[in-house]
């Protein structure tokens, strides 16, 4: 009977409403000069106040100080986006979208902007003790390769992403383990199918993350092994299957040789044996092909019967 350990019996996760879309934003180098140039008029416009005197000298001041908030408030705006790294955006609460484009950007001046990075990353985990499905305890790893696909719901849909996915490749790599035997000949087997094993891993492991916005890329395997109480134990009855397959494998084809040799004995008219004979014939055979040590022979120096 084989087991199917994919997805089954796993928490269908409640849905998330929001999802990445692109915010408004602009170049920054054009808002940068522009930023610059305000706070350059500001700077003329006291000077030119001062100079005058009297009244020139508020309205100077006034003017100077209304030009220098534009420009401080247009630099607010300025956003560097490094690459592979996105800035999801926040108005008050609201989301307004993530800026994904790299290099000096604009936005709106009273946004909150988050850093998400959207790099290739790797986690392995501890090596986990668990029972596999037949009730063995083994101890198991495995490393993922993940990425945040969509950065709204990596950031607004958990608390901590990174620490999701920690928890969640976890949990999915004991419900894989638990879901197959260590070893076996009949149905998939940790040890003998990794590819299928490690599929079936980042199939659970995709629907595990999905809500965070994650995509799983690649996971392995990295440690596989008995638990240390039963190590000893288990590795007897694989050097005992290792022997009953190789003696298999030996009297297979010593009887083909046996075979073999009858027939050209036959075929060539060497010497005739009656069934006795070809019996012990067999049986000799048999010993020296199947022996654990080098045969010892004894020479018969008298006639076919002595």
């Amino acid at each position: 009977m084989k087991v199917d350990g994919g997805a089954a019996g796993l928490a269908e996760l409640p849905k998330v409403d929001v999802a990445e879309r692109e915010a408004r934003n602009l170049s920054g180098w054009p808002m940068l000069l522009l930023a610059l140039g305000l706070i350059v008029l500001a700077a003329v416009a006291v000077g030119l106040g001062v100079v005058a005197g009297g009244s020139a000298i508020a309205v100077g001041i006034v003017t100077g100080s209304v030009l220098l908030v534009a420009g401080v408030v247009v630099a607010a705006g300025l956003t560097p986006v490094a690459p592979n790294e996105a800035r999801v955006l926040q108005v008050l609460g609201r989301y307004t979208g993530t800026v994904r484009t790299d290099g000096l950007r604009w936005v709106n001046p009273i946004s909150e902007r988050k850093r998400v990075s959207t790099r290739i990353r790797n986690h392995e985990t501890d090596r986990a003790k668990v029972n596999d499905l037949d009730g063995n305890p083994i101890e198991i790893s495995a490393v993922v390769v993940w990425q945040v696909e969509d950065t709204a719901r990596a950031v607004f849909a958990v608390d901590d992403f990174v620490e999701f996915v920690a928890f969640q490749t976890e949990a999915g790599l004991r419900h894989i383990a638990g879901s197959f035997p260590y070893d076996a000949h009949d149905r998939l087997s940790l040890r003998d199918n990794a590819d299928e094993i490690t599929a079936k891993l980042s199939e659970e492991l995709t629907l595990r993350v999905a809500a965070a916005g994650v995509r799983i890329v690649e996971s392995r395997i990295t440690g596989l092994a008995y638990a240390p109480e039963i190590a000893q134990a288990m590795l007897r009855r694989q050097q005992a299957g290792a022997v009953v397959a190789a003696r298999q494998r030996i009297v297979e084809g010593a009887v083909g040789m046996v075979q073999l040799a009858l027939d050209r004995l036959d075929e060539e008219n060497v010497v005739e044996l009656d069934e006795e004979r070809k019996a012990a014939m067999v049986s000799n055979l048999l010993v020296v092909l199947c022996a654990d040590r080098d045969a010892q022979p004894i020479v018969n120096a008298g006639s076919l019967y002595q």
